[in-house]
Formats: C-alpha cells, structure tokens, sequence
C-alpha cells in the first residue's frame, strides 16, 4: 500500500499561452494534515480543480488510495472518499442545521431525494445528524433554520456536511475565510480535533493558522511547487521568504 492517499504526477494544464499548471508532483501521506500555500495566482485554485475531479489536466495523473482517478468525475471521487468543503456551498438554508446534515448522511447512500420525507423520520438517520452536530459544537443549533446561522457557523454546518460523507480525505479550502477572531480559533479548534482521524488538505493564507495545523507544508508559485517540508523547513527557506512568506510579512 502506498505512503501516499492523494498524489498528482505530472499534472500539467494550461489555458492559452498561460501554463497554471507545471507538471506539478504532490503527495499527501495518510492522516497527515498538509497545507497548500502560494501567493495570489500561483495556481492553486487550478491546482484544487483537478485533485478534485472539477477540472481534467491536460497532462499527468492523480491517484487516490492508490488507484488512478485521473479520468473520474468529482462526483466519482466523492464516492470513494474525496470530500470538498468550503468552497461550493451545499447548505439549504430553508432546512434546519439538522436537517441538513441528515440529507447528507442519506446522499452518502445513494437514495433518492424524492424519499426525503419518508426517511427523515427514520431514528437512527437523526441519530448520526446529531453526533456530527455534537462533533462540531453545533448541536445547540440543531433545530435552527440553516439560513439564519452566522457566517462561522455557516462554515461549520459545510464542514458537517463533508464529515456526514465518511470521506477518508478532507480538502478544506480557506477554512477561515471571512471570520473574526473568535470564529477563526473556533474554526482552529474544530480542524485540530480532525486531524487525527482524517487525512486533511488545507488551502489557507492564514499563515498563523497554517503553521498550527500542517505537519507538512507545499509553496506553490507560478503553476509548480517550490518547496515542501515542515513548517520548521518552510520557515527557513529562502526562495519560499522571498516567494511568498516575505511578502505575507510585508502586509501585515
């Protein structure tokens, strides 16, 4: 069995005259929590696109669990493990928060949505809302109509929805986009309870929060990969401060 649950080889994509992509190698090790970095326009969005299935490489594969998913739908991934939170919401604010995270624990099934209401009434679907919910401090909120969380919360109830999946990897995409402080650390606490259990790739400008969570960390500029290490490493790599983290520290 490979080291690596997620690994891109050769990944090339280009749009026009612009090469985003250059053959590109990545491998995220099992239960490892690895976080993807760049400055605006290195690629990563694209990057993200097709580890996920969103978008096809011109060139190169990705392999999941060691089997090639080059060719397969993010739908397809999603099935065997891929979950994608944060930056395409799924949440349905005319749903309670519970309510919600039960219809994605009857997506992970397969069934119809036409039985929603039928299966909603169901016990034990109600029982594993609520231990999600538990698990992401939302349970108080468990009877509140979706629309009416605040944003942090909002971004929990996502996280909620990916748990509710059973998905052995995590892609959690600028988690802390958008919250204060508070709802930031909240935010931080929730991941570092995660991490354990799941093997997490993180994309985040957040340094502080960055280098809290990766055990590993990828700089990537210009469509390629500059660096990966420990943040202890990243941390002392001259091409990364002049790339990247001098710049980070130069706006704050």
């Amino acid at each position: 069995m490979s080291a690596y649950l997620l690994e891109a080889r050769g990944l090339s994509k280009r749009f026009g005259g612009l090469v985003v992509t250059d053959n590109l190698d990545l491998g995220i090790r099992r239960h490892e929590t690895h976080a993807l970095i760049g400055p605006n326009g290195a690629g990563k969005t694209t990057l993200i696109g097709q580890l996920s299935g969103a978008l096809a490489p011109d060139r190169g594969r990705v392999l999941f669990d060691g089997r090639d998913v080059t060719a397969l739908s993010a739908h397809q991934r999603a099935r065997l493990g891929f979950a994608r939170s944060f930056q395409i919401t799924s949440v349905f604010h005319g749903l309670t928060v519970r309510d919600n995270v039960a219809l994605a624990v009857l997506s992970r099934s397969g069934s119809s949505f036409r039985f929603w209401k039928p299966v909603a009434q169901e016990r034990t679907l109600h029982a594993e809302a609520n231990d999600i919910l538990q698990q992401m401090g939302l349970a108080p909120l468990a009877g509140r109509m979706a629309g009416m969380l605040s944003h942090g919360e909002h971004r929990q109830l996502e996280l909620a929805l990916a748990l509710a999946t059973r998905p052995q990897l995590l892609l959690l995409d600028e988690p802390m986009a958008g919250m204060g402080p508070e709802e930031s650390e909240r935010m931080l606490a929730l991941i570092e309870r995660l991490k354990p259990e799941y093997t997490i790739l993180l994309v985040e400008h957040d340094m502080d929060a960055v280098f809290r969570l990766a055990d590993r960390i990828s700089v990537m500029v210009s469509g390629r990969l500059i660096a990966t290490g420990s943040g202890a490493d990243i941390r002392a790599n001259a091409q990364v401060r002049t790339a990247y983290l001098g710049e980070e520290e130069a706006h704050t």
